[in-house]
């Protein structure tokens, strides 16, 4: 039966896949003028920080990301991906090699991923928070790299600050935990949930810090 309906899941997935990304925000330099005995001069303004240029989604675009955060391409590729390398390495043993197995892994990934989503969904509107992902304005390679690395442990105020993003951190855990003490075979308990939730937010990083590193 969970079964069934797991595989449910994975046929609304395919009927309203949307795919979504969300730049950073770009800060451009104002101007700013300086008035002399004779004439007026124009003068670039230094840039302000970066927590000036966020401006909070409304709710409504809020509301759609959510939904495109579990219908999109984006996910869906990664959920394959991960379901065959699973498949291939017959982990869980018990789910077996063939499609069957693969399906399960396939409808496995999608719950858990809406039980994630929805989770920080909640909380980032419980806490006003912003916990996704936003290019690096700065563009060299160790901002790159140091904003995906830490993209998965942060979110946004309102005001555009990084805090400590615990609305992730909480979902990513959760879904994993529920995994493994619900439809995961019987052997499996919430300690091998957190294994699982710890590599889950190493992964983020890392598909992070491709996205930075694939766009200019």
């Amino acid at each position: 039966m969970k079964f069934k309906i797991f595989l449910g899941l994975l046929f609304l997935m395919f009927s309203f896949c949307v795919s979504a990304q969300q730049p950073e925000p770009q800060n451009t330099p104002q101007k700013t003028v300086s008035e002399t005995a004779d004439n007026k001069v124009e003068e670039p303004k230094p840039a302000t920080p970066a927590t000036s240029a966020y401006v909070r989604p409304d709710k409504e675009t809020r509301r759609k990301n959510y939904f495109k955060s579990l219908f999109s391409l984006n996910g869906l590729g990664r959920t394959v991906i991960s379901s065959g390398y699973n498949t291939w390495r017959n982990n869980p043993e018990e789910w077996g090699t063939q499609w069957e197995g693969f399906g399960r892994r396939v409808a496995s990934g999608v719950a858990k991923n809406a039980v994630k989503q929805t989770t920080i969904y909640a909380l980032d509107e419980s806490f006003k928070l912003d916990s996704r992902f936003y290019r690096s304005q700065k563009r060299d390679f160790g901002s790159k790299v140091k904003n995906a690395l830490i993209s998965p442990f942060t979110a946004r105020t309102e005001s555009g600050k990084r805090v400590f993003g615990f609305p992730r951190i909480i979902g990513t855990y959760t879904a994993a935990v529920i995994a493994a003490e619900t439809w995961y075979p019987k052997r499996y308990t919430y300690m091998d949930g957190l294994k699982s939730g710890t590599v889950s937010l190493g992964f983020n990083a890392a598909f992070n810090l491709f996205k930075e590193l694939i766009k200019k």
